[in-house]
């Protein structure tokens, strides 16, 4: 995946990229870690890998060096749960923060165009009102002066 250059955090062009301008390394670093371990290819990659494992160590006759029941496998495992667990978390978060600022945006823009629309609404009743008043006007001038 390219990383993208962005212009400065003044310069963003919408609420998601200022957030991710925002963002530390580690914050990158996690989100990375989060989408990788969330993806199939991650999926099979691992499972290619303990398959490869458990059979080396089946097969293997003279160097076993993780035997049967795959202690330290067991052990691979449960360390990269504790590290990803808390990563995943990190990036869950990050993500209901983009998701609150998105909902503030979005309820923004509805009310801008709420004030847009009751101030257009307001203009064509005056326009009206103004066309109204003319045509009568109009009418009355053709009854003072019937030709």
């Amino acid at each position: 995946m390219k990383k993208e250059k962005h212009p400065p955090i003044e310069g963003a062009k919408n609420w998601h990229e200022k957030h991710h301008l925002t963002l530390s390394f580690g914050n990158h670093l996690a989100d990375t870690v989060a989408n990788g371990m969330g993806s199939w290819k991650f999926i099979i990659v691992q499972s290619i890998l303990v398959v490869l494992w458990m059979s080396l160590n089946l097969i293997g006759f003279v160097n076993h060096w993780d035997v049967y029941p795959f202690i330290l496998l067991n052990l691979l495992f449960s360390t990269q749960a504790a590290y990803a667990a808390p990563i995943i978390m990190m990036s869950q978060n990050r993500q209901s923060d983009r998701d609150r600022v998105q909902a503030q945006a979005d309820y923004q823009t509805n009310l801008d165009a709420k004030l847009e629309i009751e101030a257009l609404a307001i203009q064509l009743k005056s326009l009206e009102v103004e066309k109204l008043d003319k045509i009568i006007r109009m009418l009355e001038e053709m009854k003072i002066s019937p030709k």
